[in-house]
């Protein structure tokens, strides 16, 4: 579809009063394929031209010559619309699929530039709850598709390894621990601790004094706080790491907040000698009154460190090693303020890259008792969620194709599928309610409906093993056809599109929009039974569609199983 855009883009630049890439950016896909394969609303050339956009749109089309990629362009009221040879669409769609098999979709326009992406971040010696998996999906997907763009992409876990939760467990673990629960069940163990505290804090308040004190003389290098500190963070980072398996997450870098421990004294005295920072109250901050918003709190009273001091050494620290044309933090909406703080302060210390950082938030996942609490107890461990919809999947399977090779392996991935297709098929932005009902609803738009269609399209080409791979495609002409191909030449716009506005969702969603055409080409077009020349354009159409289902569910991190 690029080569199209690029035409219309020529042929519109020769007779609008706007840049190629402005063209670009406006064209539009219209909601009905009679309305042609993209369109142009005329709205914004009214004032400069003095006219209606109708009338406008009447003008130029008179004025465009369409041939060779356009059959017609015609105004259709304020819009003109370009329609697509269809002869050449499909020739060009399923062409470059073929070529580019796995990469197809894919282009260079990231080449040499760098993209950091800080994604999932959990807090040690605290289980992985299934609010974790926004931030680890959303940020995963990100990095697939910008990697697909052609950039580099770094991808940083920046573990919550420090702060005064430490000092909390330090106490709770000397208090009531057992070292033998604790190598046989760490993770278990320490959150039944963490949940313990904080009831006990409630009546006897020295406990939250205590934990401080120890969280002190950890940032101070006490032999004892620090044992104990490294235990829990690696027997916690080797129950996240069983945890990204499952969920094929991967990162190039584990830098958790103490990886930053060494750099905050250097750090903060550059923020000093710059004048940007101010005691206030014994506490050291840099007043953020310009920006309309609250201070910047860089080291407490009693003279430990901040979240934010971390995040400032951590944000100099990556751009002085990675050099990036872009930092994406992955983080719920509900620390928007503390990256508004981060940003300003950075850009206040005079470094120019800080425009290139951006937050990329997202809603809540809600549950009809309410908001999930660590502290209370009420975590939903996300390992318990993907095994029951494993489960679940099992069930459907047993009940549907008993005789299904690999049972246990298919059932995984349609389960998992579909836990993470419940996350990335919303608008990151919006809250998720999590309700089983919905998350393990195997039918509608949902992982395990694109799956199904995937493993169609492999079902049918297995039998057709005499197929050689030729087609012609002068003779997909019927509606069906055509629509399928216009939807499988779209592929590379979503994710264009995805990456522009850091929302996997459009891949997503792009992707149960596919699962619906092929769905409507199977049932009105017959492949296997359909004559030699037709059979072999159709098997054509049902591979490429294959191909593209692959690669759309592979960068949302989704498998694609052959069977089902």
């Amino acid at each position: 579809m690029e080569k199209f855009l690029a035409e219309a883009v020529s042929l519109l630049a020769g007779q609008v009063p706007h840049d190629k890439e402005q063209l670009l950016s406006e064209l539009e896909t219209p909601p009905d394929p009679e309305l042609g394969d993209f369109a142009y609303p005329c709205f914004r050339l009214a004032k400069i031209l003095r006219s209606a956009p109708a009338k406008i749109s009447a003008e130029l089309a008179g004025k465009i010559t369409p041939a060779p990629y356009f059959s017609r362009v015609e105004a259709h009221g304020p819009y003109l619309n370009f329609y697509c040879d269809r002869r050449l669409l499909t020739a060009e769609t399923l062409s470059g699929i073929f070529a580019g098999k796995e990469r197809y979709g894919w282009k260079d326009r990231g080449f040499g530039r760098t993209v950091v992406i800080d994604f999932s971040a959990p807090n040690i010696a605290k289980p992985f709850g299934i609010g974790h998996l926004r931030s680890t999906v959303i940020g995963q997907a990100l990095y697939r598709i910008y990697q697909a763009l052609g950039f580099r992409c770094i991808g940083i876990n920046h573990l919550g390894d420090w702060g005064t939760q430490f000092g909390k467990l330090i106490v709770a673990f000397l208090r009531w621990g057992d070292a033998q629960h604790l190598e046989e069940k760490p993770i278990e163990h320490l959150y039944d601790l963490y949940v313990r505290f904080h009831r006990a804090a409630e009546t006897d308040t020295a406990l939250e004094e205590e934990a401080r004190a120890w969280f002190l003389k950890l940032e101070n290098g006490d032999p004892e706080a620090r044992r104990l500190w490294l235990l829990f963070r690696t027997l916690s980072l080797e129950e996240f790491k069983r945890v990204y398996t499952q969920l094929g997450v991967q990162f190039d870098y584990y830098q958790g907040e103490s990886f930053f421990n060494e750099m905050l004294g250097d750090t903060v005295r550059l923020v000093e000698e710059q004048g940007l920072a101010k005691v206030s109250e014994g506490a050291l901050i840099v007043s953020l009154d310009e920006d309309g918003l609250p201070p910047c709190l860089l080291r407490k009273q009693d003279g430990a460190t901040l979240y934010a001091t971390r995040d400032l050494c951590a944000a100099i620290y990556r751009q002085r090693m990675f050099n990036f044309d872009r930092m994406l933090y992955v983080v719920g909406a509900d620390q928007a303020l503390h990256f508004q703080q981060l940003f300003a302060v950075l850009k206040k210390m005079g470094y120019q890259w800080a425009e290139k950082c951006v937050h990329v938030p997202f809603g809540l996942i809600r549950f009809k008792d309410g908001k999930m609490s660590t502290r209370q107890g009420t975590l939903i461990f996300l390992e318990d969620v993907l095994a029951r919809a494993s489960e679940l999947a099992a069930g459907i399977i047993a009940e549907k194709n008993p005789k299904l090779p690999d049972k246990e392996k298919v059932a995984g991935q349609v389960g998992i599928g579909a836990v993470i297709f419940a996350d990335l098929g919303n608008d990151r932005v919006k809250d998720i309610e999590f309700e089983w009902e919905k998350v393990l609803d195997f039918s509608g738009e949902t992982a395990p409906y694109i799956q199904y269609a995937h493993a169609r399209t492999c079902s049918i080409l297995r039998k057709a093993p005499d197929w050689d791979g030729s087609y012609d495609a002068a003779l997909l002409t019927c509606p069906e056809e055509q629509q399928l191909v216009s939807t499988l030449a779209r592929f590379g716009q979503a994710i264009e599109r995805a990456a522009e506005t850091y929302k996997p969702s459009v891949i997503a969603r792009y992707l149960i929009e596919l699962a619906k055409e092929f769905n409507k080409f199977y049932h009105q077009c017959p492949v296997l039974t359909a004559d030699s020349l037709r059979r072999a354009s159709r098997l054509g159409l049902v591979a490429a569609t294959r191909q593209v289902l692959q690669n759309g569910l592979s960068m949302l991190g989704i498998a694609a199983p052959d069977e089902m």
